[in-house]
This record gives structure tokens, C-alpha cells and sequence, in this order.
């Protein structure tokens, strides 16, 4: 049923990292297609409860939280604004996701962020870009702004064709869920994608948010077809001598 049963990891993903000199496990954890009418905990009871042990820790995708709380879109059903059109056109598209670079995402940015603020932050970005300087639209857009996730041709339908906003009160999620496993297994909600990520909410301290970010940079879960948007972090074994 899922991928920690036989601790495999995802194509062309490394199960095991070596951080702050500790061997630590990666098991991606797969599922069914979460859709808006299921329930974030039963998907935890359900695919993540009976692998999880004490000292584990539980990262769970920004975006199936926010499915899960009504926070995706088909594209259809957004009708950009022009100014969306027009803001669309100058964000850098990367390989790894669309971003903000289509005019649906932009829409759904000056709907989540407020339109001054995305104003700004792009007037910000065209000024520092000139001086070769990069990351400030983000930065002052903020986190709903970066979490906004666009449709990819290698994303599991239906959400190659939606539009996925960050979850709404992350760090709570997280308690709540945490809640539902023993007392000692920390949870995590974590966006991360192939150029880097942050932690969202979760019940680690910062330090251990800031470890965790290092532990998944390398995002084991991917972001394409895999069908893993949970994962459990753990001691690695040592290998056989």
C-alpha cells in the first residue's frame, strides 16, 4: 500500500542523507489521489499511522492540506484579470513549476496576497533585477505567494489542470495531526520543491524546522507522478559491516 512498507525510495531519489553528521532515512509514503472531499486526518490514519515510530518525524505536502481544505481550482473555473495577464508575463519560469508565470496563478496570488501587495513586490523586482539581483518578488510577496501551486504536465490529473493555493493555518494542521500519532512523532507541513523549499507549521522548534529544510533539499518525495505527498524521517539503520 505504500512505499515505507518496503522502504524504497522514489526514482532517482536517495533514501538515505547524511546531516549535522546523522544518517537519516527518507520513506515516502504513497497513497490514492487526494481530493478536496477527503479528510487530512483520515489520509494520515489511514496511509501514514501504522509506519510511523517513536522519534519519527511526519513531513506532509503543503498541498494536499490545502485540497483537502477546499484550496484548488480547476483552471476553468479562474478568470484572470488583465492586470494578472500583464504581472504574469515577467515572472521567470523555471523547470521545475510554472510558479507565478501564468496569468490563472497570478490571479489567484491578487486574490491571496492583496493586489498592492503583489504590486509592490513587483516593482520591487523589476528595480533589483536590473542590478542582477533575484528572489525579492517572492520575498515581499510571501509565503502564500511561493506556495501557490500551478498546473505541470507532470502532475497527477486532476491537478495538472488546477491551481493549488498554500493551506490555510499550516502550523495548526499540525498539531492537530500530531494529535492522531504517538506522543514523541513530530509533525511537519513542508513545501518543497526541486530548487528548495521551508517548513509551513509543524510541532518541531526552529532549529529543528531548519534541519529538517537540509534533511529534505534534495525534495525525496518529488513533484511529478510519484503519488508519495507523505513521508516519514528517521534514524537510518547502519548498514552491515
Amino acid at each position: 500500500m505504500t512505499g515505507a512498507a518496503e522502504g524504497q525510495p522514489n526514482e532517482g531519489k536517495a533514501l538515505t542523507v547524511e546531516v549535522d553528521g546523522l544518517r537519516l532515512s527518507r520513506i515516502p509514503l504513497r497513497t490514492r489521489v487526494v481530493m478536496p472531499d477527503d479528510d487530512i486526518a483520515q489520509i494520515v490514519r489511514e496511509y501514514a499511522a501504522e509506519h510511523v515510530r517513536s522519534g519519527d518525524i511526519l513531513f506532509v505536502t503543503e498541498k494536499i492540506v490545502a485540497i483537502t481544505q477546499g484550496r484548488s481550482y480547476p483552471l476553468d473555473a479562474i478568470r484572470p484579470r488583465r492586470l494578472a495577464v500583464f504581472l504574469s508575463r515577467f515572472v521567470t519560469k523555471t523547470p521545475y513549476g510554472i510558479g507565478l508565470g501564468m496569468p490563472e496563478t497570478m490571479e489567484m496570488a491578487l486574490r491571496e496576497c492583496g493586489t498592492p501587495r503583489i504590486l509592490f513586490a513587483a516593482a520591487v523586482s523589476a528595480v533589483t533585477k536590473l542590478f542582477g539581483r533575484s528572489g525579492d518578488f517572492y520575498r515581499i510577496a510571501g509565503e502564500k505567494a511561493r506556495a501557490i501551486d500551478g498546473p505541470t504536465s507532470g502532475t497527477i490529473p486532476p491537478y495538472n489542470a488546477s491551481v493549488v493555493l498554500g493551506p490555510d493555518r499550516p502550523r495548526e494542521v499540525a498539531a492537530a495531526l500530531q494529535r492522531l500519532l504517538p506522543a514523541d512523532v513530530d509533525v511537519a507541513v513542508v513545501d518543497i520543491n526541486d530548487i528548495g523549499g521551508n517548513i509551513l507549521g509543524s510541532t518541531l522548534g526552529k532549529a529543528g524546522e531548519d534541519r529538517l529544510v537540509r534533511v529534505l533539499s534534495d525534495n525525496p518525495l518529488g513533484q511529478g507522478v510519484q503519488s508519495t505527498p507523505m513521508g516519514i524521517v528517521r534514524p537510518a539503520a547502519e548498514p552491515a559491516r
